[in-house]
């Protein structure tokens, strides 16, 4: 009677075999590639908002949102996927908890309410996007290892400003600038008052936070905002470290 033995061999190879295929896929290298999209201007302002959702992507967890482009076309159901995914989801969670703890509150030197404030992710030049079908939905997924680390930085705002703020940064003749800690702007009965206070409120919560700042378009308008250390781009340090003080009776 013939040995059993060549059959298990052959068995136990193709076991083996279908297991190293299964990881393969699991990992991605084996599925087909979907190919990338440059999206907005490469001399535009693009900006990624995450709304607190989260997806299972290639065994990563990454934030979900809508992604706003230099000329106001704003993509829903957008992946952070790559780099700097963990903590835009940190950053997001810190930012709601704070809205939890503050919104409703009253400004100790306007005497206004709080507001909510959003976090949101630039990138400075085009954002390589791939579209994928997780559990039957299709999602835009921006692959964020392919962009230059030096072109992308955080920034957090009054949440319905959030469009406005980046239509600003793709104005010309805006510049940024730096709040004094004596600036009458803080003093202002209005949102914009509040919301450079509040931004200065939250840095003393989160350690990666830093408010104060203020967007200046050619028309005299402001639009105060705060930006993240943990994600601060070298390209974009212009908006992240201005240089100069606001003043607000220029």
């Amino acid at each position: 009677m013939a040995s059993p033995r060549p059959l298990y061999a052959v068995i136990g190879v193709v076991v083996i075999v279908i297991v190293i295929l299964a990881a393969l896929y699991a990992g991605g290298l084996l599925r087909p590639q979907a190919s990338v999209h440059y999206l907005g201007s490469p001399s535009g302002y693009e900006a990624f908002v995450p709304n607190g959702q989260t997806v299972n992507y290639d065994g990563q967890t990454d934030p979900v949102g809508n992604l706003i482009l230099n000329n106001g076309t704003t993509l829903h159901d957008v992946i952070w996927d790559g780099q700097y995914a963990s903590t835009i989801i940190n950053n997001h969670n810190q930012i709601v908890q704070l809205n939890s703890q503050f919104v409703g509150q009253t400004d100790p030197v306007n005497h206004q309410p709080y507001v909510p404030l959003q976090d949101l992710y630039v990138i400075k030049g085009q954002v390589p996007v791939e579209q994928a079908t997780i559990n039957g939905q299709t999602y835009y997924v921006i692959e964020a290892n392919k962009i230059n680390p030096a072109d992308i930085a955080g920034f957090y705002t009054y949440d319905k400003w959030v469009s406005n703020f980046v239509a600003a940064m793709n104005t010309p003749g805006t510049t940024a600038a730096v709040l004094p800690g004596n600036s009458p702007v803080f003093q202002w009965t209005n949102t914009t008052g509040t919301i450079s206070y509040q931004t200065m409120v939250y840095e003393h919560y989160y350690p990666y936070l830093n408010g104060g700042a203020v967007l200046v378009q050619s028309t005299g308008t402001i639009i105060p905002y705060g930006t993240f250390d943990n994600i601060q781009g070298a390209y974009l340090s212009n908006f992240t470290l201005p240089q100069q003080l606001y003043n607000s009776f220029s």
